[in-house]
C-alpha cells in the first residue's frame, strides 16, 4: 500500500512537471499551441504505459486520472495553461484523455490482460499527435477528406499517417506479444489499425481520445479473448 502511494505521488509530480515544461516552452519559445498541446498528449499518455506493471489496483489509476482531470478543468479559464487550452477549435480532448486512460486501464485490469492496455495507449499516444501535426502543417498536396459529399475535418495525409503508424505499431506489438509473425498477426494488426483510423476519422471534438483506445480494445478482445 505504501509503495502504491509513493508511486502515485511520483507520477503526480511528473505530470505537473510535464505541464510546467509545456507551458514554459509555449511562453518562452512562442511555440504554436497545437504543438505544445500534442507534446503534452504524447508525453503524458506514453508515461502511463507502465501502469499495468506498477499498479495492482485500478483505484490508483483513478486517483491519478481525477487529479489530472481537475488540473485541466480548473485551468481552462484565464491564462494558466494556454499551452493546452488556447486553440481555435472546440475540443474536449484534454479533459477526456485522463478519463480514457483510466477506462482503458480498468478494462484491461478486469480482463487481467496487460496487452489490452498497452497497445491502445501506444496508438493513442503516438499516432494521434503525429497525424494531427502532419495534417495541420503539411498543406502541399494535402486536402480534407470528403465522404458522400461531406467534407471532414481530417486531412488525407493525417489519416494516412495515422493508418500507417498504427499498423506498424500493431505489427511490432503483436509480434512481441504473440512471439510469432504470421498471417494472423498481419490481419489482426490490419484490423486494429483500420478500426482505430476509422474511429479517429469520425470521432470529433477530442472524443477520439476516448474512442480510439476503446475501439482497439474491442478488436483485441474479439480476436484474442
Amino acid at each position: 500500500m505504501i509503495n502504491q502511494v509513493i508511486l502515485i505521488a511520483i507520477i503526480l509530480v511528473a505530470i505537473v512537471l510535464v505541464l510546467v515544461f509545456t507551458e514554459l516552452s509555449y511562453r518562452r519559445l512562442e511555440l504554436p499551441t497545437e504543438i505544445t498541446r500534442k507534446f503534452a498528449h504524447f508525453t503524458s499518455t506514453l508515461s502511463t504505459i507502465l501502469f499495468p506493471f506498477i499498479f495492482t489496483s485500478h483505484w490508483s489509476v483513478l486517483v491519478l486520472a481525477v487529479f489530472f482531470f481537475l488540473i485541466l478543468f480548473f485551468s481552462r479559464h484565464g491564462s494558466k495553461l494556454n499551452s493546452i487550452h488556447k486553440i481555435e477549435r472546440k475540443s474536449v480532448g484534454s479533459f477526456i484523455l485522463p478519463v480514457a486512460i483510466y477506462v482503458t486501464f480498468l478494462v484491461s485490469w478486469l480482463l487481467r490482460e496487460k496487452f489490452f492496455y498497452i497497445l491502445p495507449i501506444l496508438i493513442l499516444g503516438i499516432c494521434d499527435p503525429m497525424a494531427s501535426i502532419l495534417g495541420m502543417n503539411l498543406k502541399r498536396n494535402n486536402r480534407h477528406i470528403r465522404i458522400f459529399g461531406h467534407t471532414m475535418k481530417k486531412t488525407v495525409l493525417g489519416t494516412l499517417s495515422f493508418l500507417i503508424c498504427s499498423f506498424l505499431i500493431s505489427v511490432i506489438a503483436l509480434y512481441i506479444y504473440m512471439g510469432v509473425f504470421n498471417f494472423k498477426t498481419f490481419w489482426l494488426a490490419l484490423a486494429v489499425s483500420v478500426t482505430a483510423t476509422v474511429t479517429e476519422l469520425f470521432a470529433g471534438k477530442g472524443w477520439d481520445n476516448l474512442f480510439i483506445p476503446l475501439s482497439v480494445q474491442l478488436v483485441l478482445i474479439f480476436f484474442l479473448s
